[in-house]
């Protein structure tokens, strides 16, 4: 495209030759020809300028180009999102031939909406109803009674489950499991876990376990994406829940009765126990653990690494395991990382003392010794 056709598209300003074309988004030190766009969005890159072979860039507001080295560049605001636009301009779609390929088995009174593209080896169960102009890549597989929205793009062996919904846009990475049964189980008496719990001692034994099955749901809002490997498992009665335009990355774990709220950011390797509610615009960054049953507030952020185990306010900022407010969290590291010299000062001072005390204990036995000593 012509540059500045992009700049309309980013709502950026547009300094310099608006008709050049632009072929591809590259890294400087990558430019090839004058049909690449560097992106220079950060101050070292803007350096790169000088000996790049690109003839236009994208640069933020303030930066000054290398004098002569460019025909015309963009200046964007925001680089992070402005790489969101970017990336939507250029972006390449999965390539895949248009209808159903013949391998496909697909129920006989499925709803196959209009311009709905299913790859190879995929399998639509019966009652099924696919929103028109998705995407179904290869060896996915949709169970009976489940609805998809229009616009969804499901990539390569996804699986979803019975009776599970989607919304419209609803993007599945490869390998995500959406409504796989809750793990959820029950012993005839107390076991060690409620003993434990309740006593912090074992005093009870699992002699026996009962399985109890899920018969909710999982339904994802509009423009939910869930990355590769992550699972959500339905609901026991009632239905998992996560709300619209919430991105999920690859790799987590999210249990039976969850419920999380709208535009959320959930990170790698994070796990979510079940029954838990988490609220709108919360960020849990990678592998943070979340126990079972309790309530995270709206705008709260979870740094990595860290366990909740009770309710976190909203609009909070908590890290640590147990995870804590930050800045009592990082209280407690500055403390622990001073602990070897407080020993330190520990071990002078007791030697001081027991001098001290020698000290004082020779004096004590002179004096008693002293003849005609009548104080």
């Amino acid at each position: 495209m012509q540059l500045s056709e992009l700049a309309e598209a980013l709502n950026a300003d547009l300094v310099g030759d608006g008709s050049l074309r632009v072929e591809r988004p590259v890294h400087p030190a990558e430019a090839a020809g004058p049909g690449d766009l560097a992106l220079a969005m950060e101050p070292a890159l803007v350096e790169l300028l000088e000996t790049s072979a690109a003839r236009s860039a994208v640069l933020t507001d303030g930066a000054e180009p290398p004098a002569g080295r460019l025909d015309g560049y963009l200046v964007v605001r925001r680089s992070r999102y402005a790489m969101a636009g970017l990336m939507e301009a250029f972006k390449r779609p999965p390539v895949l031939a248009p209808g159903i390929d013949p391998s496909a088995r697909v129920a006989e009174d499925a709803e196959i909406g209009e311009g709905v593209t299913v790859g190879a080896f995929t399998v639509i169960g019966a009652g099924t109803v696919v929103g028109a102009g998705s995407v179904i890549l290869d060896h996915v597989s949709i169970g009976a009674g489940a609805r998809l929205g229009a616009g969804c793009l499901i990539h390569a062996g996804a699986r979803i489950g019975d009776r599970v919904e989607l919304g419209q846009r609803v993007i599945l990475q490869p390998n995500a499991c959406i409504g796989p049964d809750g793990f959820s189980y029950v012993t005839p008496e107390p076991g060690s876990v409620e003993t434990a719990k309740a006593s912090g001692k074992v005093e009870a034994f699992n002699t026996e376990i009962v399985r109890i099955n899920s018969i909710g749901t999982v339904v994802l809002e509009d423009d939910v994406e869930i990355g590769a490997c992550s699972t959500i498992d339905r609901g026991t009665v009632a239905a998992t829940r996560v709300g619209r335009n919430t991105k999920i990355d690859n790799l987590v774990m999210v249990g039976h009765n969850v419920r999380i709220g709208e535009n959320c950011f959930i990170c790698a390797q994070v796990g979510i126990a079940g029954s838990t509610v988490i609220g709108d615009r919360v960020v849990l960054a990678g592998q943070v653990g979340v126990a079972d049953h309790i309530e995270i507030g709206h705008d709260s952020v979870i740094a990595a690494g860290s366990g909740v185990g009770r309710k976190v306010p909203p609009r909070s900022v908590w890290a640590g395991y147990p995870a804590v407010d930050r800045e009592d969290a990082f209280e407690t590291y500055l403390y622990t990382k001073r602990l070897k010299f407080m020993f330190n000062d520990l071990k002078t001072l007791r030697k001081k003392v027991k001098a001290l005390e020698g000290a004082s204990d020779e004096g004590a036995g002179s004096h008693e010794s002293a003849p005609g000593d009548n104080r």
